[in-house]
């Protein structure tokens, strides 16, 4: 046998003040609470100020008939899931049941009524109407659980875990979160959020709960009540790993359901804290790979200075295959720019056999055209569909005006001096293609010039050919730029967020050396 539904909010609508008082007895005896309207208008207004389980509604009232009031409900989204029973005191053809039923009501008696019809009535509309706003509650909770879930898998970056993580469960919950998540440097972030806010974060030392035990766990200065208790569910992607930990009011937490939900945010979040922690040292080695391969230092020569940056791309991307390589060559200087296709570890060792075997084919012989043909050969040879890589060379003299240049498929170099900032016409095919290659060319560099290296990092744009970004990069040169200045302002500029990794190399000709 189905239990009693008791407890119900009930407005019992009737104009009849002895109809009224026996419907009301009935309904308060079967454990209701029931307030009481007189008219049509009387309800509605009720209705606006109050939340009601159901309405038990005459069809005959004063100032618009119960069809009409039933319409009026049913059509306001705020009253729209409230039942509607209408009791008649005057029998009434089956089309009048019929119009009750399809103007909104649930269920429509006439007198005579007895208590129990009544009573069975409401209690079975209630159940019906109960149930299916559970069903409607699991799916909505359902529905965002999914959403947080999916943005917090998705997130690139620790700040944004915690963000996804504590404006998720502060959603779904409907009640404020705190999430704190250790990340790879050992700084606890900890992020709050209320339902429909912006989320606060911060990084702090230290550890903010006292006592791990999920269910008893304090939190300290939490964002419902300062030094109040927390319901706190602490999860791990990894043994070895500092633990996640989600935390709310308890009484956010009411059910197994409520319950249930927290955990599986907080295991959501920590399976993506241990990937992003595997990704950032994964990169962070991958970083410390390439930076070890690039120069240590750069020549000291008062007639040639010269600066040099590495940026690595965004956090979000794979570490990349540009370098950059000074090579010193007896009285003259080997200056080489390069970049190898493609962002991964691979890349990045592939950069490190070609910058080697550059120095080494240079100490053979000294024509920037030959030693790219040989470091053509040589990429095709071991690397022939993964090693496609640009390189320009510059073969200084420090006591001539003059320099010899090759290029591989790569930006040429930019050349600012008094009559203005321009890039050398310098071409050739890429490395790894086995096309013929053009002789080096002689240029002019007069004392007070500059010339800045790059790679294409520094000048693509998204939305715009590499034309454009080369000749914004033209315009915000000038030969009188401190170098180390230069350099640093460019990648504010230019390299900011940037999914490839930028190398730039800068020199300029002080005086010729006697």
């Amino acid at each position: 046998m189905t239990p009693p539904v008791a407890g119900a909010r009930l407005l019992v609508v009737d104009d009849t003040a002895a109809s009224r008082y026996v419907r009301v007895s009935w309904l308060r005896r079967g454990g209701h609470e029931v307030t009481e309207a007189v008219t049509g208008g009387q309800a509605l207004d009720l209705l606006a100020r109050q939340e009601f389980d159901l309405v038990v509604l005459d069809v005959d009232l004063p100032d618009m008939t119960g069809f009409e009031v039933a319409e009026r409900i049913k059509g306001d989204p705020r009253t729209a899931a409230v039942p509607v029973v209408h009791v008649s005191a005057a029998f009434r053809a089956a089309e009048d049941r019929i119009t009750g039923l399809n103007r909104g009501a649930d269920a429509y008696l006439t007198e005579p009524l007895e208590p129990g019809e009544l009573l069975a009535t409401v209690e079975a509309a209630l159940r019906y109407y109960r149930a299916r706003a559970l069903a409607e509650r699991l799916a909505d909770r359902l529905a965002k659980l999914t959403a947080a879930t999916l943005r917090i898998n998705a997130a690139g970056t620790f700040d944004e875990l915690v963000a996804a993580a504590a404006e998720g469960t502060a959603t779904v919950l409907g009640a404020p979160a705190t999430v704190l998540v250790t990340n790879p440097d050992g700084a606890l972030l900890v992020g709050r959020a209320e339902p429909g806010a912006a989320t606060g974060l911060r990084r702090e030392a230290g550890h903010l709960l006292q006592g791990v035990p999920p269910d008893t766990a304090t939190l300290a200065d939490p964002p419902w009540e300062p030094g109040g208790p927390a319901f706190v569910v602490v999860a791990r992607g990894n043994p070895r790993r500092p633990p996640i930990r989600v935390a709310v009011a308890p009484d956010a937490v009411a059910t197994d359901e409520d319950r249930n939900l927290l955990r599986q945010l907080a295991q959501a979040v920590a399976l993506t804290t241990e990937g992003l922690r595997a990704y950032a040292e994964e990169h962070n080695l991958a970083l410390t790979l390439q930076r070890s391969l690039l120069p240590r230092r750069l020549p000291s020569l008062p007639a040639l200075p010269m600066a040099a940056r590495y940026a690595p791309a965004s956090a979000h991307a794979e570490i990349g295959g540009d370098f950059y390589e000074v090579t010193e060559l007896d009285d003259r200087l080997l200056i080489a720019i390069g970049d190898v296709t493609g962002h991964s570890l691979h890349a990045a060792t592939i950069m490190g056999e070609v910058r080697h075997a550059l120095r080494a084919y240079a100490v053979d012989g000294t024509d920037p055209a030959e030693i790219l043909r040989r470091t053509d050969a040589m990429v095709r040879k071991f690397h022939s569909t993964t090693g496609l890589t640009t390189m320009c060379l510059i073969l200084v003299d420090p006591a001539s005006e003059t320099a010899v240049v090759a290029n591989a498929g790569h930006i040429p170099p930019l050349l600012a001096d008094a009559s203005g900032t321009r890039y050398l016409d310098v071409r050739g095919p890429l490395l790894g293609i086995g096309l013929p290659r053009p002789p080096a060319s002689e240029v002019v560099l007069p004392v007070g010039g500059l010339v800045l290296l790059t790679t294409d990092g520094l000048v693509e744009h998204s939305g715009a050919d590499l034309d454009e970004g080369m000749e914004l990069l033209r315009s915000a040169v000038s030969h009188d730029d401190d170098m180390d200045e230069l350099c640093d302002r460019l990648l504010a500029e230019f390299g900011q967020d940037k999914k490839d990794d930028i190398a730039l190399l800068a020199f300029r000709r002080e005086h010729l050396l006697r």
